[in-house]
C-alpha cells in the first residue's frame, strides 16, 4: 500500500483509504497551510495573562507554546514569569536560579524590566523576564506596599516606552491562585487567556474566575476582558472530553477557539528539554495545535 510522502501535497489515492493514510495526509495539510500562511502583526502590544484558578490545566505550557509559535511566525514576543515555580523559565531554556535577577527584583525592588530580560534560545524574537524562588515570598511582601496591585503594569508600561523595546504580544504566565502576584497580572494586562482541559471537573471554579475577572475590571483594571478560552489535553477516544468541548463552546462561543489542544507526550516532554513543543518536535500534531491556536490569535486580534 503507497502511503503518502509527508513533503507532498497530502492528496491521497482511493486506494490509500486507512485510517493512518488519512492521519498523514492531514498532517501534511496542516503543515503546509501553516508554512504557507503569513500571521498579521497587532498594530498595539496585546498583553494577555494566562490564568486559571485550578492546577494542571496547561496554563504554562499554553503560555510558552503559544509565545513560541507566535515567535517563530516573525512576532516580537515578551513571555514574563509570575510563577514562583519559574515552569515557563524552564520551558524556555533561560537562567532562573536562586540569584538571577528576576520579576522579583521588578515588582519588589523596583528594578527596570529591561536590564531583566534575557533571550530564549528558541527564537531571536522570543525574551522571557524569568522567575526564581525568590517570588514565592513576595505575595506577603507586596501586602504592606503602596500601589501594590500595580507594580506589575507600571513596570511593563515603562518597559514598553523605552525606545527599542516593542512587542507584538506579553504573556504573563500566572500561579494558579488569586493573590497578589495574579491579580498584578490581571492589572497588567488587556485580555485574559483561559486553558480549560477536557476531563472531568474541566469548568470547576471557572465562574468564581469570571467573577474575579469582572471584579478586577471594575475596581482596578477598565480594560480588562476575556477574550481568549482554549481547550487542552483533549482526547477524542472519550466521550466526556467530546461532551466539555461542546459545553464550552456553548457557554462561551465568541471566546473559545476553533482549535483544540491533543493530550501529546511530545508536549509533555518537551519541558524537560529546556524547550517548547513547537522547537522540540516542530512537526508533530501538538506542535502544529498551538501553531494554529496562535495564528487563530493573531488573526482575531487584526479583526477587533
Amino acid at each position: 500500500m503507497k502511503h503518502p510522502d509527508p513533503g507532498s501535497s497530502g492528496s491521497i489515492d482511493s486506494d490509500d483509504s486507512t485510517p493512518l493514510a488519512r492521519e498523514l495526509a492531514e498532517l501534511t495539510r496542516r503543515r503546509q497551510a501553516i508554512a504557507e500562511s503569513t500571521l498579521p502583526l497587532p498594530t498595539k502590544t496585546r498583553i494577555f495573562t494566562v490564568a486559571n484558578q485550578k492546577g494542571g490545566v496547561g496554563k504554562t505550557t499554553t503560555t510558552v507554546n503559544l509565545a513560541a509559535a507566535l515567535a517563530q511566525s516573525g512576532a516580537r514576543v515578551l513571555v514574563i514569569d509570575l510563577d514562583p515555580q519559574g515552569n515557563a523559565s524552564t520551558a524556555l531554556g533561560v537562567e532562573h536560579r536562586a540569584e538571577t535577577p528576576s520579576v522579583y527584583d521588578v515588582i519588589i525592588n523596583d528594578e527596570p524590566m529591561v536590564g531583566i530580560i534575557q533571550h530564549s534560545p528558541e527564537f531571536d524574537t522570543l525574551d522571557c523576564v524569568p522567575a526564581t524562588i525568590h517570588l514565592a515570598g513576595a505575595e506577603i511582601e507586596l501586602v504592606s506596599m503602596v500601589a501594590r496591585e500595580q507594580r506589575l503594569r507600571s513596570a511593563l508600561e515603562a518597559l514598553l516606552a523605552t525606545e527599542g523595546q516593542r512587542y507584538d504580544y506579553v504573556f504573563i504566565d500566572c500561579p494558579p491562585s488569586l493573590g497578589l502576584l495574579t491579580i498584578n497580572a490581571f492589572v497588567a494586562a488587556t485580555e485574559v487567556l483561559i486553558p480549560i482541559q477536557c476531563e472531568y471537573y474541566a469548568l470547576e471554579g471557572l465562574s468564581q474566575l469570571l467573577s474575579n475577572i469582572r471584579l478586577i475590571e471594575r475596581h482596578l483594571n477598565p480594560k480588562l476582558r476575556v477574550s481568549t478560552i482554549l481547550l487542552t489535553m483533549f482526547d477524542s477516544r472519550t466521550n466526556l472530553a467530546n461532551q466539555v468541548v461542546q459545553d464550552v463552546r456553548e457557554h462561551f462561543p465568541a471566546e473559545t477557539l476553533e482549535t483544540i489542544i491533543p493530550r501529546s507526550v511530545r508536549i509533555s516532554e518537551a519541558p524537560s528539554y529546556g524547550q517548547s513543543v513547537i522547537s522540540y518536535d516542530t512537526n508533530s500534531p501538538g506542535s502544529l495545535s498551538y501553531k494554529e491556536a496562535a495564528a487563530e490569535i493573531a488573526r482575531r486580534g487584526a479583526t477587533n
